[in-house]
């Protein structure tokens, strides 16, 4: 039932909002530039260990999985023991956790510090986001969310830029280093500014009078989900998903399964949740949850696969491309803050939405009609067209998702969504990997239809490369062999372009078709004085 209700009060400290909001965001972006900083370390943090670089790859899937299984119960969390108490701990754990990670002397040392490290850090983003809701009245929470977006957006933009940078100036242990003295500045100032408010204060009173049990049996089940959904989206392509012969991507996916429908079977019926499923309920809170899924797997889609086009296929270095995907930052702050100033004024957040998703689908397909003739500034301008729309999607999401969920259910959604956030971004990783190397083998048959003994032209490229070759060697053999080679690597050269540029087609496709679920959701201007909850 619907009913409209009046905001719960909100203690009101000395402190200003906009001082509040500072403090908050600095370790949320340094949680979520963790999320994609090791990435391009990752053959460095290899051999300074001496360990394989197919193992290498638990460093990101330890942080992520530990990551996933703390944030839907940030909210659980932050209520039993107070959302400033859990904010703190969080970040002092994560810094401690990431100076073990620059001191590991051994992979097993460095995965199990990364572990800490985001469970930790799982609680960073919710709570950020939730002392932001409550500090900011209704009518200015487009501006609190822009704020959130300047940290939750541009982290992983500039998250690769930056890992680069440090690792190959300064080594692979100070991307973790980094985290210590902005970790240690980050917990000073929010423990100066951030306050319980008093509807938190008299929930966690109540709730500790109750006595109610801890939901082990969840947290078993959410724990083994979210583990088996991380191995199986990093290691799926490297064992052929359900092609694997060893059947470990079968498992994988059936305790998914048999876990994740147990937890949301139990969560339902169970007095006292661990994950608060109810808040699904809201048609405009679902919808919101599918679009930031969906548009973080096209962000971090693109993301993997534009370096990876520029460094293999146009030879630049890990600076210059860094410097391609570099500008798209500036053109999301400004984004950001024009749409904060909209949605201040009053603008419906689905009208914003539904204008970002078109514009991130302008992106990714102006990307996929590129060349392999084309300079760097043929990439940026499409790539700040992509950021830009993403900008104008983050900050009226978090607007529309909320604004209908009561205050008391605030916690558990905001890990939800925040939790969907994160799993889009290993989705869209996993999904251009995979759609790379099967288009690439596609591509790879295709064009080798074209290159024929019989075709006239193959035969002349043959003739004009032996002549070539044969300048070179003496050898008429060894001419005809390397210029066979050379056509081969052509062919190679092509089809791996033309599979980065499906990527891109794919995403632009998926960001039209977010569009329709804007269609479904409710009028989303957050005015002043009312609320709508969902009971």
């Amino acid at each position: 039932m619907t009913t409209l209700t009046a905001d719960l009060p909100l203690e009101r400290r000395s402190t200003g909002p906009w001082l509040i909001a500072a403090a908050v965001v600095i370790p949320t972006f340094m949680e979520v530039l963790d999320t994609t900083i090791a990435n391009v370390a990752l053959r460095y943090i290899a051999g300074g260990l001496s360990a394989p670089f197919s193992d290498s790859e638990w460093v990101i899937t330890s942080y992520l999985a530990a990551n996933a299984i703390v944030l839907p119960i940030s909210g659980w969390l932050a209520t039993r023991i107070g959302r400033r108490n859990y904010f703190l701990l969080s970040i002092a754990v994560f810094t401690l956790a990431s100076a073990l990670c620059g001191m590991a002397t051994h992979l097993e040392m460095l995965i199990a510090a990364r572990v800490l490290q985001g469970l930790a850090g799982g609680g960073l983003q919710p709570s950020s986001q939730g002392v932001l809701l409550d500090t900011f009245p209704r009518e200015k929470q487009g501006a609190a969310m822009t704020v959130f977006g300047i940290a939750a957006l541009l982290a992983p933009v500039f998250g690769p830029t930056l890992g680069g940078y440090v690792t190959d100036n300064y080594g692979w242990r100070w991307i973790f280093y980094l985290n210590v003295p902005i970790g240690l500045f980050a917990l000073w100032t929010c423990n100066m500014v951030v306050h319980d408010p008093e509807y938190l204060r008299a929930e966690r009173e109540q709730l500790r009078k109750s006595a109610m049990p801890f939901d082990t049996v969840g947290l078993c089940l959410l724990s083994a989900a979210m583990v088996c959904w991380e191995i199986m989206l990093s290691k799926g392509q490297e064992w052929d998903w359900l092609g694997d012969p060893f059947w470990r991507i079968h498992a994988l996916l059936g305790i998914f399964m048999i876990c994740t429908g147990l937890l949301i079977r139990r969560e339902l019926r169970y007095e006292n949740p661990l994950i608060n499923f109810r808040t699904l309920l809201d048609r405009n809170f679902r919808s919101c949850c599918i679009i930031i899924f969906c548009a973080f797997a096209v962000l971090y889609a693109n993301t993997v696969s534009l370096p990876a086009l520029l460094q293999t296929l146009f030879r630049y270095d890990a600076t210059t491309s860094g410097l391609v995907l570099s500008p798209a930052g500036i053109g999301a702050i400004i984004m950001l803050l024009i749409v904060g100033v909209l949605l201040g004024r009053g603008v419906d957040a689905r009208y914003l939405m539904a204008a970002g998703l078109l514009t991130l689908a302008v992106g990714n397909l102006w990307m996929a009609y590129l060349n392999l003739q084309v300079g760097p500034w043929n990439f940026v301008w499409p790539r700040v067209v992509l950021i830009a729309g993403l900008s104008m999607i983050f900050a009226p999401l978090n607007v529309a998702a909320f604004l209908y969920i009561p205050p008391r259910l605030r916690g558990a959604a905001v890990g939800l969504l925040a939790l969907l956030r994160n799993e889009g971004g290993s989705v869209g990783t996993s999904m251009a990997q995979t759609i790379h190397e099967r288009r690439e083998q596609f591509h790879t048959l295709r064009l080798g239809e074209h290159l024929g003994v019989l075709n006239a032209q193959v035969q002349n490229a043959l003739h004009q490369g032996s002549s070539v070759f044969y300048g070179q060697t003496g050898d008429p053999v060894a001419a005809r062999q390397m210029t066979l080679e050379a056509i081969a690597g052509l062919r190679a050269q092509q089809s791996s372009s033309l599979a980065f540029f499906d990527v891109f087609w794919i995403c632009g496709a998926l960001a039209i078709v977010l569009v329709l679920l804007v269609l479904l959701m409710r009028r989303s201007v957050a005015e002043k004085g009312s609320h709508v909850a969902v009971e």
